[in-house]
């Protein structure tokens, strides 16, 4: 079936993803296409995760480990007031920005094994592999007698 040009696969993924660079949308500089972008490299024994976090401070940022699963959180909120002589507001604007990324680590991976660092605006995580041990068939036998 032919569609015409603007119903394009990618007109709607493009239509948001400029919508959404505008600067109402960008805070500092930072926008939410550069937000926890990330780089995973793999190091022979482990992998070495380098995620940018921009305006972000260590405590705005939790990593967890859960089920398998290692989820990075940043949360960030920010307050400016301007105020006249008389103590009115001339402008008041409030900021919250709430970021979440997950990685699937394999159910072998404790949260001790885990070792992070942040420095700059970079998480750096260093995830050792684990193979998963396979399990060992424990045959039980039922004695016959006779």
């Amino acid at each position: 079936m032919l569609r015409p040009s603007i119903y394009a696969d990618n007109f709607v993924e493009n239509m948001f993803d400029s919508f959404f660079r505008d600067p109402f949308f960008n805070r500092n500089g930072v926008s939410s296409t550069n937000m926890m972008s990330t780089d995973v490299r793999d190091c022979g024994s482990s992998y070495e995760v380098e995620m940018d976090l921009p305006g972000f401070s260590k405590e705005d940022v939790r990593a967890e480990l859960k089920n398998g699963y290692l989820t990075i959180r940043a949360e960030h909120s920010d307050n400016t007031e301007d105020k006249d002589d008389q103590q009115q507001y001339i402008r008041r604007e409030r900021y919250v920005g709430r970021y979440q990324r997950s990685f699937y680590v394999g159910d072998t991976v404790k949260q001790e094994d885990i070792k992070a660092k942040f420095s700059d605006g970079v998480l750096k995580l260093d995830i050792p592999k684990k193979e998963a041990q396979p399990e060992v068939e424990d045959s039980k036998y039922i004695s016959i007698e006779g």
